[in-house]
């Protein structure tokens, strides 16, 4: 599996994203010098693209197959793109707050520690639909790492999409999310330029 191993703060820095959106509390202080060159129109299309892919942990060949499936989709095709990052099973986790990134809400996945409506996935890019209950698997429940994770992410707001039960890690997906209450810094307006050249 490709993994991208580029140091977090530094793609941060050069996507101009606060790390905030990752779970991450650090800041970097050093500032990135670009030598006051000016992003062509290409250029900042690609860098939103990247940010999206960055945020969501797609890689290249997933994030286009989205693109296409929400260009089939009904309405504007950038919002239904962003919609569905927004339901992919690893970040639904980590908007409970049952993870304190999306990479880790993606290796809780993989190691078959959620279940989805009863049934156990091990898919981070399955995708939850409306009145889907998402929980962790009753063995895995008592364990030290979630009393951990849920005193870290406590204070972390819940999307109102989303109904999260801390105390049994058991969230419930009330309705399909909407692009205003998506709070990632992307504009995907300029992915759609791109993907449409």
């Amino acid at each position: 599996m490709a993994v991208n191993k580029v140091p977090v703060l530094k793609r941060c820095r050069s996507l101009d994203l606060d790390p905030v959106y990752l779970g991450i509390d650090k800041k970097s202080r050093r500032k990135l010098n670009r030598a006051n060159r000016k992003l062509s129109e290409y250029g900042l299309q690609l860098r939103e693209k990247q940010k999206a892919k960055f945020i969501y942990g797609v890689l290249e060949k997933p994030f286009r197959n989205y693109f296409k499936r929400a260009d089939k989709m009904k309405g504007i095709s950038g919002e239904n793109l962003m919609i569905l990052l927004e339901r992919r099973l690893d970040n639904v986790i980590f908007r409970l707050g049952f993870a304190r990134t999306r990479r880790e809400a993606r290796q809780i996945v993989d190691h078959k520690n959620i279940c989805v409506n009863g049934k156990v996935v091990n898919i981070p890019s399955y995708l939850v639909k409306a009145g889907d209950t998402v929980e962790i698997r009753e063995k895995c429940k008592g364990s030290q790492r979630y009393k951990d994770i849920l005193e870290i992410t406590s204070g972390r707001m819940v999307p109102e999409w989303l109904e999260a039960d801390g105390e049994n890690l058991k969230g419930v997906v009330k309705e399909l999310p909407t692009r205003e209450v998506i709070d990632s810094p992307v504009n995907e307006m300029l992915i759609v330029e791109l993907y449409s050249k």
